[in-house]
């Protein structure tokens, strides 16, 4: 029998129950969050992980839309099947705008809303607008309101690092949303999503009964793929793959793994697969990094900058208390809860005694494409012949080549001309970190605590371990000796790996950047 098509780039649960798309059951998590405590609801989750189906699921729900449910868990569960109104808000269509064109587009979408009930109201304010219509709407059907909005914080993203527009860009949506709290008994069921977790006061003023279930474990696999979902539901696509690829079925899930696997939104959590990347590759048959390559994150970059994150900052695992990652946007001191919220970096561990989590990438990947993302602001505009270095730079490197690796490293590096940002070793220490993380899936350090004080670099392959200290305008053999007098290649020896150690020196000569070695 022919597999079901994977509804890849659909986000309305009626077309793909309708069209008999493959669909992931998250039905159960529909039921037990409406009947449960509490009326307002916040979900965060990165992009492309099902937040907006979630959002569309909720709404054939609550229109009563029974046929579309039948065979899946909620089928089950529901015996009252009653119908409320819906209005349903998506701020996707916000983005890159100026306060004058975002209250313009949210007038648009009160509009579709007061079309679909027949509804008038000519004012020209986005707030009076939205009071007008829950009153309206609830008066005309004599039932609750059911209000779901979708990626609310979509139009202040980009806007994030700079204070200025995000301030007003905030009291914008602050004054939309402000209806919310004073129809609370008007209002069957309120649900928002949205990538960032933007404080309850400078969005929603004064609700402050607003339940955040993002890290709630009882949610946890509310949105993406399961571990166990992929094994169960999607067993023939995993044989399908890995006939194509040529590989046995634990082999092929093990890549699946390594690729798209990773992500955890509390702790305990059952492992979770960014469903975008998983359904496109089996889709296209093909590893590759979907996900990532489908969206630049430029409100990323910008917040990098901003907190003065470093490339090498993303390599290591980060502990850090709930307050520090799950903070609101606008209050964070650093950059974590941007990379969490964002998909970035994940949940990987929790120690219950100091209440501390750990935090880190969740996969190749993000690896490979964040930084690969980082690796223009370090090579300007050569990052193609930067990439076709790299790749071939791999190759050596898994031969055990590092002569030749570095050979290739600097024929390019003498192709790239200097600027202003490279008359100093921490460039060329973050380039080279990048660089070296992109290689493949080893392990790569920047300055690693040894007993004789820190290393510039560590990296581990499966068979190697090379120790690696950098100089700016001075020699590699200086180098090399640091490594050698402080003994740092010692505190990696319990590893049970030949151990190489690698002097670097950067230079600049007649307007480009060089590199010189010593090995031992």
């Amino acid at each position: 029998m022919a597999r079901k098509l994977y509804p890849i780039g659909i986000q309305t649960f009626e077309r793909i129950r309708k069209e008999d798309k493959f669909y992931v059951d998250k039905t159960e998590y529909v039921y037990r969050m409406t009947h449960t405590d509490g009326t307002y609801f916040f979900l965060s989750r990165p992009r492309r992980f099902g937040k907006s189906l979630l959002v569309s699921t909720f709404r054939s729900y609550f229109e009563g839309k029974k046929e579309l449910f039948k065979g899946l868990a909620l089928d089950q569960l529901e015996t009252e099947w009653k119908e409320y109104p819906v209005l349903h808000f998506s701020m996707a269509g916000g983005k890159h705008m100026e306060k004058e064109q975002l209250e313009r587009y949210l007038l648009y979408i009160l509009k579709d809303n007061e079309t679909r009930f027949g509804i008038q109201c000519d004012s020209p304010d986005p707030n009076v607008r939205l009071l007008n219509l829950i009153n309206s709407v609830n008066q005309k059907t004599g039932k609750q309101v059911v209000v779901l909005i979708d990626e609310y914080d979509a139009p202040l993203l980009d806007v994030a690092h700079d204070e200025e527009s995000l301030d007003i860009l905030r009291n914008t949506m602050r004054n939309f949303y402000s209806p919310l709290k004073d129809s609370e008994p008007l209002l069957r069921f309120v649900f928002l999503t949205g990538i960032t977790k933007f404080s309850q006061l400078s969005i929603f003023s004064e609700l402050n009964n607003i339940t955040n279930v993002s890290m709630d474990e009882p949610y946890a696999g509310i949105c993406g793929i399961t571990k166990d979902e992929l094994l169960t539901q999607m067993s023939d696509d995993i044989d399908e793959l890995a006939e194509h690829l040529g590989q046995n079925r634990d082999e092929t899930i093990q890549e699946l793994k390594n690729h798209y696997d990773g992500y955890h939104f509390s702790w305990p959590s059952p492992d979770v697969f960014n469903p975008y990347s998983l359904l496109t590759c089996f889709a296209k048959q093909e590893m590759d990094d979907y996900w990532f390559g489908s969206g630049t994150p430029t409100y990323l970059i910008n917040m990098m900058r901003k907190y003065e994150f470093l490339p090498s900052d993303l390599g290591e695992t980060i502990y850090a208390g709930k307050k520090d990652f799950d903070a609101a946007t606008e209050t964070m001191t650093t950059i974590m809860p941007l990379l969490y919220q964002s998909g970035y970096m994940t949940i990987k561990g929790y120690d219950k005694m100091s209440k501390l989590y750990e935090l880190a990438l969740p996969n190749q990947e993000i690896k490979v494409g964040l930084f690969g993302c980082l690796l223009p602001h370090y090579l300007e505009r050569h990052t193609t012949n930067g990439n076709t270095c790299i790749a071939r730079m791999s190759v050596l490197i898994r031969k055990g080549d590092m002569e030749g690796a570095l050979q290739l490293l600097k024929d390019f590096l003498e192709t790239v001309p200097y600027c202003d940002n490279t008359h100093y070793e921490g460039h060329y220490q973050q380039m080279f970190y990048i660089i070296f993380a992109l290689l493949t899936n080893y392990s790569i350090i920047v300055e690693p605590h040894t007993a004789k004080g820190r290393l510039d670099v560590m990296m581990e392959t499966k068979t190697n371990i090379y120790v690696m200290e950098m100089k700016f305008n001075k020699s590699a053999k200086e180098a090399l000796d640091q490594i050698i007098d402080r003994k740092y290649a010692e505190s990696f020896a319990q590893r049970g790996k030949p151990i190489t150690k690698i002097g670097l020196n950067f230079s600049q000569k007649d307007g480009v950047s060089t590199l010189d070695w010593k090995i031992r």
